[in-house]
């Protein structure tokens, strides 16, 4: 065998990459502390929702599993004329590949996609009447579906209390101690236990948009954080200091 070939199979066996290791804060919250940060985060984002367009759970599903590695608004370009010619597993399956691909390729990697979103489509027909299941294996059976991906779906479409993980949430748990983890799945798993019942279905969208728009990945703009007080992370970024004005001579 020769070294590229063991290097293409080695990477084929390869598992999908965990985001690299964001900032950490020196320790978890305490129950009081995860109260505090979590109400600051729902006075900052009262009206908080998926910033995916969708009306049905199955369409839930398909613009779900578009974002993977996409922005939410480069999927809302795409998904209203998918939806208008497939709104239904059974339109979506006659509608194939090669058409499906025409109508996303704007967004990345739309030629895998395309081909699992129809897998996905005669899945269901085919296993599940065309209705999409309501827990997270069956869910994640499906072409494309990982555990995120399914956890969207139970909590958005199903009003379920599932923590779905992103990029966004796994750094925003790290870096506040809000629930700190090495993977997406350790910190998936701590924010299941951590986070109150009643707030859990909630803090799913608090927690992306926060780490979307507030906590990011480069430069956190701690300065305008409604939770600034309550997160435990140390080196918080200070207001930026205003430019300089030129004078005229």
């Amino acid at each position: 065998m020769t070294r590229t070939t063991a290097t293409k199979k080695a990477r084929a066996k390869a598992k999908p990459a965990t985001p690299s290791s964001p900032p950490t804060a020196p320790r978890d919250m305490t129950e009081p502390e995860i109260l505090l940060f979590l109400g600051d985060l729902a006075r900052a984002w009262p009206d908080a929702q998926t910033e995916l367009h969708y009306t049905t759970p199955f369409t839930l599903l398909v613009a779900v599993v578009l974002s993977a590695q996409a922005t939410d608004a480069s999927v809302n370009r795409v998904t209203p004329a998918l939806f208008a010619a497939a709104p239904t597993p059974q339109a979506m399956a006659a509608l194939g590949d090669e058409q499906v691909g025409e109508l996303i390729r704007t967004i990345g990697l739309w030629r895998n996609k395309a081909k699992n979103v129809v897998a996905l489509s005669r899945q269901l027909l085919a296993e599940h009447g065309g209705q999409i299941p309501h827990t997270r294996e069956a869910l994640e059976k499906l072409a494309g579906v990982g555990r995120k991906t399914a956890n969207v779906v139970l909590n958005v479409a199903f009003n379920q209390p599932t923590v779905p993980v992103d990029t966004h949430v796994f750094r925003l748990a790290n870096r506040s101690g809000l629930g700190r983890g090495r993977t997406v799945e350790a910190v998936e798993k701590k924010l299941e236990v951590r986070i109150p019942l009643p707030m859990m279905r909630d803090s799913h969208h608090w927690l992306i948009l926060q780490g979307r728009y507030v906590c990011k990945a480069r430069k956190p703009e701690c300065w305008r954080c409604a939770a600034q007080q309550s997160c435990l992370y140390p080196d918080k970024t200070p207001l930026p200091r205003p430019k300089a004005t030129r004078t005229g001579t």
